[in-house]
């Protein structure tokens, strides 16, 4: 279940990124607000994401940077009348992407077998519960 909590504020603030890139070459500054709402609603995604099930602290931490880094950007974007970017803070969100995207690759990197279902079994074809020799591809 976390790995979806956790690509839906992902998404959201991918998004976020390129409808600020879009209102920065042009685009209507309803754009603007619309990756404003989904700054938010990302923040809010992934403090829910945090909350429900990192228990590395160095995972947690990542999270909680990210989270941090666009908390700030919404702030300072809540001081403007129409919740547009500038490029400096485009770049900063660009930032928080990128970062985002690093905390998540190092998660998975760190505990890939967290995810119920994707427990390995102790020897290559062997299911240890029911002592059936099978391969992956047969089971399926």
């Amino acid at each position: 279940m976390e790995p979806v909590l956790l690509m839906f504020p992902l998404g959201l603030f991918l998004v976020a990124t390129i409808l600020d890139l879009a209102t920065l070459a042009g685009a209507p500054s309803m754009v603007g607000t619309l990756a404003y709402w989904n700054v938010l609603a990302g923040l809010a995604g992934g403090i829910f994401a945090a909350v429900v099930g990192r228990p590395r602290a160095a995972i947690l931490l990542a999270d909680l940077g990210v989270l941090f880094l666009f908390a700030v950007l919404v702030m300072i974007r809540v001081r403007t009348s129409d919740r547009t970017v500038d490029p400096g803070l485009f770049l900063l969100e660009l930032l928080g992407c990128l970062s985002a995207l690093a905390a998540s690759w190092y998660g998975g990197r760190l505990d890939p077998n967290r995810s119920p279902g994707m427990r390995r079994p102790t020897s290559r074809h062997a299911d240890d519960s029911a002592g059936i020799t099978t391969t992956r591809r047969e089971a399926a």
